[in-house]
């Protein structure tokens, strides 16, 4: 039973919750999520079962896809409609696609951002929300993402649909205010769809409905969760000592890999100044 589910989580529920539910459905307390979805966000959420927890972090750091409309007009305290409006404009002028697509151009590459106080970031070991909901002053440091793609889908009549692809640690209700005052608009996000994590899609996704119903059968190799690192192919009499966390002498350059014998996945692997080493083992024996 060790592996990741694809689950498309719905609305109103947070990942902690959606991981509970697992937790239930297959009588097991090792479970965990890769990349926490606001409540109100809907879409992808990996989710690893049993041995696929250990693995969490190389999905976690995949690139990410979003759908998302941006509701020009409107400011709230969480960047997002569940939020208190802080500011509300009427009868403004909607920006024109031409002016949409010279303003999406400032936020194409890597940016700084700073993430919304109501987020689950830690500031000093507290969740930044928790810090906010009790008006505790606080700071939250800027960071670098990266924007690979912003495409404008749909323009409304106060409000746009985009999807971007985007690096780790994006945020895109940071990303929706900040288009909004790159043109003198307040802007909030109303609604948020994750498309995209790594190597998991929307469009293979389940629901926890198809999932009380097919159990293990929707569980996937932790392998064929890790097709954005390289294979690397180590001889079986070198297993024991990759296992065994002693190094191998290899010719590639410096890389993290999926490490194979006998086409049978024994785990992460770094490989550093021609060096191999074991990072992470899925096989022990």
């Amino acid at each position: 039973m060790n592996g990741f589910i694809n689950l498309n989580k719905p609305a109103d529920m947070t990942s902690h919750d959606a991981v509970n539910i697992v937790r239930r459905i297959f009588c097991t307390r090792q479970v965990g999520h890769a990349g926490t979805l606001d409540p109100a966000a809907t879409g992808v959420l990996p989710i690893a079962v049993d041995r696929a927890t250990k693995f969490i972090e190389y999905i976690a750091d995949g690139d990410k896809t979003y759908r998302a409309e941006i509701l020009f007009g409107t400011a709230t305290d969480t960047g997002d409609i569940t939020g208190k409006v802080l500011k509300k404009v009427e009868n403004f002028k909607m920006p024109t696609l031409e002016e949409l697509n010279a303003a999406k151009k400032i936020f194409l590459g890597k940016i700084e951002q700073t993430p919304p106080k109501h987020s689950a970031i830690k500031i000093n070991g507290r969740k930044a929300y928790e810090l906010a909901r009790k008006n505790i002053d606080f700071e939250i440091p800027r960071r670098t993402v990266e924007i690979y793609r912003l495409d404008i889908l749909n323009v409304g009549e106060n409000f746009i649909e985009i999807e971007v692809d985007c690096s780790k640690g994006t945020y895109i209700r940071t990303l929706a205010i900040d288009l909004g005052e790159s043109l003198n608009l307040p802007a909030t996000l109303k609604n948020l769809q994750r498309r995209r994590v790594g190597d998991f899609k929307i469009e293979n996704s389940v629901t926890l409905d198809e999932l009380k119903n097919f159990g293990e059968k929707k569980i996937l190799p932790v392998e064929s969760c890790l097709n954005h690192f390289k294979n690397f192919d180590l001889p079986l009499h070198r297993a024991r000592a990759f296992i065994n966390g002693l190094p191998t002498n290899v010719r590639e350059s410096d890389a993290i890999v999926k490490v194979y014998t006998e086409k049978k996945f024994l785990g992460m692997g770094s490989i550093h100044e021609r060096e191999l080493r074991s990072l992470k083992l899925f096989l022990t024996e």
